[in-house]
């Protein structure tokens, strides 16, 4: 097998998807039993790094209720703030955690809906 330049790498890396890539980096990080991370940095610094980076910063999340805490009709009161939910159904929803209050929330109201509901009691993760 012909050795590849430099350049001929990095086209050939310009061809791939960010999916390709990723178990392209996996493979490398086996095979050679290192963490590829600056290496990859470098080599996808063409147009790759900048869609790597768009894909790790995520636009939306969602605030998973893992548990209700102590005060679970403090928690059950901010669900129904934060969520159009009945009575009825935000009980349900506290009872059956964990379940997700809010899906495809933006930064800002995944992180104010998180702390609101800490602050009555429950343990709470975005996703």
């Amino acid at each position: 097998m012909a050795k590849l330049s430099t350049a001929e790498l990095l086209d050939a890396f310009k061809e791939l998807t960010l999916i390709e890539l990723s178990e392209f980096v996996k493979a490398f990080e086996e095979t050679f039993e290192v963490t590829a991370a600056a290496p990859v940095a470098v080599a996808a610094a063409g147009g790759a790094a900048a869609a790597v980076e768009e894909v790790e910063e995520k636009d939306s999340f969602d605030v998973v209720l893992e548990a209700a805490g102590e005060k679970k009709i403090q928690v059950i009161k901010e669900v129904r703030a934060l969520t159009s939910l009945g009575l009825g159904e935000a009980k349900a929803l506290v009872d059956g955690a964990p379940k997700a209050v809010l899906e495809g929330a933006n930064k800002e109201t995944a992180e104010k809906a998180k702390a609101q509901l800490e602050e009555a009691g429950a343990t709470v993760t975005l996703k």
